[in-house]
């Protein structure tokens, strides 16, 4: 498409928009207000049509609805590509604030190919999406209670499928009459008005009319003189072969007290910030508890060994001594795939980079949903830039452990990860590509991320390692004797991978209850924008993680058991492996995906997710450590 050529500009334009904030300002250019006069033309743009059974978007003119006589493309940022956003003009417009009643947008008669599709996507429960003034079409469900606040489904369905009682006969009916509610608030010195709504009713009508069709028939199912419009009561429209369907709509304008600056509020209105806040809550014990047993250890049990070890006198008394001074020789000795353990320290601090900003850039709303794929592009950009923190980490680390070759450790570090993720990716794409989806990312995209890749990501790695080289090696606060000390045998809970698995539990229970409504979000397309308290959430998985994994190295090495690099790592690291199994869990109490496809896509991506949380959480364990193993190996005399 033409539009395509445009991608790498919007890359650059995204790029320069997160590094530059004006203000306080809580929408960014490009997305300011519209003043619309009465009369003015208000154009409807239509999006994929998705579905959560399926989780494979589709353009909205893959199937036969109403087309204008040119199909013009938006222009779509690389987010808006990822997530499989086609947005195109419609034939539906309107005249700001003049009503509108049983507009006939075309009429179709269905053979064997338009029935098929209609009913596929009727039975896979797909949604259409449309847009006006950049604000997603919704339907106000019902409200269980009085007091209860609306909530909205995004997009309105195909159309549905009834079985009959008692019989195997099954009947999908299409909805092709839409009744659009624009709300819009009025600024009573211009008398221009700001749309801050767009819902709409969608129902299923067998349109009648008299004589043959000219196109300029009057409806007698909906008659804008006679002020008659459909309801639900009018009898369906029918989906079947030769078949003849009317599209149909009207438009109404509401005025309303809601302010253009407020208009997202109503959607992304949340009707449970109880849970929200139990799960901070619940997330603050786990780091209380955790914070009481690390003070414990560094301000009582420590404190006492450092000073008691400091005033031994003879060598025969030191010699005596046993727990985690006994291993000083050792506890700095470089670790086997000291390499591998470089690469993902590296990794870690380009994501912990990359997830810190975009977390702050979201809380001041920056990367609010009116800028429709603004969080995905900007963590796309973030992490490309984040790549000289990440080979500076991973070079400074190789040197400490006497490693000389940096460039190997920065081709490491730029290939790794990505690589992995990458031709994960590629696979599922492919599998989108051969159900004709739009969400398969187009040649020209892939070439973009390419290029992020190895055009800015593995130079800026490069970089970051050659400065990360150049400084001074980190020196050990004790020296490491030639030869490895043998290791006591250790009691079946302080085995590896006893002491692992139970240093994932909680860091992964501080954060599954905020998981679940990011997983909600994405895979049953909810909208989703608490970054206060996903931030907050965020500060307790970094305290968790480092308290967990201190305590545990603690006792490490009061067993005398020096092997703390990857212990470390792996310990934290290990919440990802309850990450994926919940995600699994998720899968069959919460999804209703049937296709194999689907669900191939959804553990693949899930698996990229966990195993970039594995990287996360595990650096973040490993830093703690690091941090605790060199303050209290500084602080006691070593003869």
């Amino acid at each position: 498409m033409a539009n395509r050529s445009h991608l790498g500009f919007h890359l650059w334009i995204c790029a320069f928009l997160l590094l530059s904030i004006h203000g306080l300002s809580f929408y960014l250019p490009g997305v300011a207000p519209q003043d619309f006069f009465k009369g003015d033309k208000l154009r409807v743009k239509v999006n994929k049509l998705a579905s959560t059974k399926t989780q494979l978007p589709y353009s909205y003119y893959s199937i036969p609805y109403c087309r204008p006589n040119k199909i013009v493309d938006s222009a779509e940022n690389l987010g808006e590509v990822l997530r499989g956003d086609r947005i195109e003009n419609s034939p539906y417009e309107f005249q700001m604030r003049v009503p509108q009643m049983c507009n006939v947008v075309c009429r179709i008669v269905l053979d064997d190919k338009t029935t098929k599709e209609f009913k596929e996507k009727i039975d896979d429960e797909y949604r259409v999406n449309m847009i006006l003034d950049n604000l997603p079409l919704v339907v106000p469900m019902t409200r269980l209670e009085k007091d209860s606040p609306v909530i909205y489904q995004h997009g309105f369905f195909v159309g549905r499928k009834v079985q009959y009682a008692g019989t195997k006969e099954e009947k999908y009916f299409i909805n092709n009459h839409l009744t659009f509610t624009v709300k819009y608030h009025k600024d009573v010195q211009t008398d221009s008005a700001r749309i801050v709504g767009f819902e709409v009713n969608a129902f299923s009508v067998k349109h009648q009319y008299d004589g043959d069709w000219t196109g300029k028939n009057r409806l007698t199912t909906c008659d804008a003189h006679a002020k008659r419009t459909v309801t639900s009561s009018d009898p369906p429209q029918e989906v079947e072969n030769k078949k003849e369907v009317i599209f149909t709509y009207d438009v109404d304008f509401q005025e309303s007290d809601i302010k253009w600056a407020s208009r997202w509020d109503t959607y992304l209105l949340m009707a449970d910030d109880q849970v929200h806040w139990f799960s901070i809550v619940n997330s603050l014990m786990i780091v209380l508890f955790l914070s009481g047993m690390v003070a414990m250890i560094m301000l009582r049990t420590l404190y006492r060994d450092i000073s008691k070890y400091n005033q031994l006198e003879t060598q025969e008394e030191a010699q005596e001594e046993t727990g985690w001074k006994l291993v000083h020789g050792d506890v700095f000795r470089p670790p086997v795939n000291s390499d591998l353990l470089c690469v993902y320290v590296g990794t870690g601090v380009q994501f912990f980079g990359m997830i810190l900003i975009a977390m702050i850039f979201a809380v001041l709303g920056f990367l609010s949903p009116s800028n429709r794929g603004g969080l995905m592009t900007a963590l796309l950009i973030l992490w490309v830039i984040m790549g000289i923190f990440g080979g500076y980490a991973s070079a400074r680390l190789y040197k400490a452990f006497k490693g000389t070759e940096w460039k190997s450790i920065a081709l490491k570090t730029a290939f790794l990860f990505p690589g992995i993720a990458f031709a994960i990716f590629f696979v599922l794409n492919a599998l989108i590509w051969g159900e004709k989806s739009s969400g398969a990312v187009p040649f020209g995209t892939m070439f973009a991320l390419v290029f992020l890749w190895f055009g800015i990501s593995v130079p800026l790695v490069f970089v970051g390692s050659y400065i990360g080289f150049k400084k001074p090696a980190l020196e050990d606060p004790v020296k490491t004797n030639k030869i490895p000390r043998q290791i006591p045998e250790q009691a079946w809970y302080m085995s590896s991978a006893f002491s692992i698995l139970i240093g994932g539990i909680l860091p992964f229970g501080a954060v599954f209850i905020e998981l679940f409504f990011i997983l909600t979000s994405i895979w049953l397309q909810q909208f989703y924008y608490i970054f206060g308290f996903l931030f907050i959430v965020f500060v307790i998985l970094i305290v968790t993680c480092a308290e967990i994994t201190i305590v545990l190295c603690y006792f490490q090495l009061c067993s005398e058991d020096y092997l703390w690099w990857w212990r470390s790592y792996l310990t934290s690291g290990s919440s990802a492996l309850y990450l994926f199994l919940y995600t699994i869990f998720y899968f069959f109490t919460k999804l209703n995906i049937t296709k194999p496809v689907s669900g191939i896509l959804y553990f693949g991506y899930m698996l990229i997710a966990s195993y970039a949380f594995f990287v996360l959480t595990g650096t973040i364990g490993f830093y703690a450590c690091f941090w605790f193993t060199r303050l209290i190996y500084s602080s006691v005399k070593i003869d």
